[in-house]
């Protein structure tokens, strides 16, 4: 076996995710509409013991295919999908997420009297609590697979086509074997549900977790016996004719298995998890994107278990972007420097999670004791502590053009190294209200002096169930005063 050291620096791993943007991907595979229906259980029904959820919230994420397509979007990929949905409610409103994402669905087909797959999940105060599905796993008719196969031929060529199969019907012998003559010489990447895995020959790697590849060889396998895990996965990866397997292992990482060399441990970085709804699409999804961006395919297996480690910390199906991959293979997993957009999205997951969200804003130029006491403060107030910082020109149009005097990426990076901040963001804007409506948060603090009156954003929080809270400020601490005292300094120097 390979060493775990033999895994390449991070260096050459974030030049890999800087290299992203712009790379094709094909994906084609069976495609999902998650909802979520999210409230709180107060009592018991009088009908039959089962809770009540009161439905304060409801949304709609893309799964299965889908989820994978939005994936390689995030990560700046240029993605054509490929599947097929019903003549109904749930197809419109998973081809509209599509067109949200920028996802090309020339070849994803309407099927009429074929129910678009779709998971209804219900959770009260953060606990799922029941999953509703409706779906068709009948092998698509053979004339719509040739004309999704053909769609997708009109479409820019690949970089990398991922096949993500959750046997739901499209992933038929005759839509693999169509695709593969379209591949050239890129690489595919198949995310496997079927025990025949010579179904997927032509594949050049693909990514079975442990219970795939137990049903695929007949017989469990012992997690921790890594070995027995690399022989196996070995002799099923030569029947298949694939260059490599990649073994996800859950929480034990990842085990890359070439068909001819020795096979290398990835082991998964420490952290809380809190949903692994999502994680296996991010790391196909990533490990595709990374081999399309001329990655070593033990490259793109760190990039793609790192990130499947990032998915793990959020609830649901959600998007990884690249800050955070970036951020977890510095040794940053938090990732906490974000742009709004990805602000708004783990926002989203924290909401699901039942976690109650604090939002303060300001300059933050010359962080002092005054800032921290104010910061611990909020803290108190909740479970997570976003803070929105003044971009340096927004701060120059507020204090004048003499500030700041920290400039806005090293403001983020040290208030982003403080334990109680969970997250940073950063405006151009005079005022966060643009930051505050994407965030939503339960509670909005501000310094004691501001009156509530004077507060940007209340209205805003107050009609969306929230509150404001004011705390105390620390006498005589504030950037302005350490400006003039260090003014003062210089002149009777």
């Amino acid at each position: 076996m390979s060493d775990i050291h033999d895994e390449l620096p991070s260096e050459a791993l974030l030049a890999v995710v800087e290299r992203y943007a712009g790379v094709r991907v094909w994906v084609v595979g069976d495609l999902m509409l998650d909802e979520y229906v999210m409230g709180a259980v107060d009592r018991i029904s009088p009908e039959a013991p089962v809770p009540v959820v009161r439905v304060r919230d409801t949304e709609y994420r893309l799964g299965g295919a889908a989820n994978v397509a939005r994936q390689a979007a995030v990560l700046g990929a240029k993605v054509s999908l490929a599947g097929v949905v019903g003549a109904d409610a749930a197809g419109e409103q998973l081809l509209r997420l599509c067109s949200a994402a920028d996802i090309d669905t020339r070849a994803v087909i309407e099927l009429p009297g074929r129910a678009t797959t779709r998971k209804l999940r219900v959770l009260g105060h953060s606990q799922q609590l029941l999953r509703l599905d409706w779906e068709s796993a009948a092998p698509c008719p053979a004339p719509s697979v040739a004309r999704m196969v053909s769609k997708l031929a009109e479409a820019p060529a690949p970089d990398a086509i991922i096949l993500s199969d959750y046997a739901k019907g499209v992933l038929t012998p005759e839509a693999i074997a169509a695709v593969m003559p379209l591949r050239g010489a890129v690489p595919v990447v198949v995310d496997p549900k079927h025990r025949d895995l010579t179904r997927y020959r032509g594949a050049t790697t693909l990514t079975p977790n442990l219970r795939e590849l137990e049903a695929a060889a007949g017989r469990a396998l012992d997690p921790d016996d890594v070995e027995s895990i690399a022989s196996v996965a070995r002799r099923l990866a030569g029947e298949a004719g694939l260059d490599a397997m990649v073994v996800t292992l859950g929480d034990r990482g990842m085990l890359l298995v070439p068909a001819s060399a020795p096979h290398t441990a990835i082991p998964a970085a420490k952290r809380e998890v809190y949903d692994v709804t999502g994680a296996g699409d991010t790391a196909v999804a990533v490990l595709a994107v990374s081999l399309g961006a001329h990655a070593p395919l033990l490259a793109a297996a760190q990039i793609a278990n790192a990130a499947a480690g990032v998915s793990v910390g959020q609830v649901g199906a959600v998007a990884v972007e690249p800050s955070s991959v970036r951020d977890a293979l510095a040794a940053r997993p938090d990732g906490k420097v974000l742009p709004r957009d990805a602000l708004a999205a783990r926002a989203a997951s924290w909401r699901m999670a039942g976690r109650r969200i604090v939002f303060t804003n300001g300059c933050f130029d010359l962080l002092h004791s005054g800032h921290l006491a104010l910061l611990e403060s909020a803290a108190k107030l909740g479970d997570v502590l976003v803070l929105a910082i003044n971009s340096d020109e927004s701060v120059r149009r507020l204090k004048g053009a003499e500030r700041p005097l920290v400039p806005q990426a090293e403001r983020a990076a040290l208030l982003a190294a403080l334990s109680f901040v969970d997250a940073v963001t950063i405006f151009d804007e005079d005022t966060p209200l643009e930051t505050l409506k994407a965030v939503r948060p339960h509670v909005l603090v501000k310094g004691a002096d501001y009156r509530p009156d004077q507060i940007v954003g209340r209205e805003f929080v107050e009609a969306n169930g929230g509150r404001v809270a004011v705390v105390p400020l620390v006498p005589d601490k504030s950037t302005s005063a350490l400006v003039e005292r260090i003014r003062g300094t210089r002149g009777a120097g």
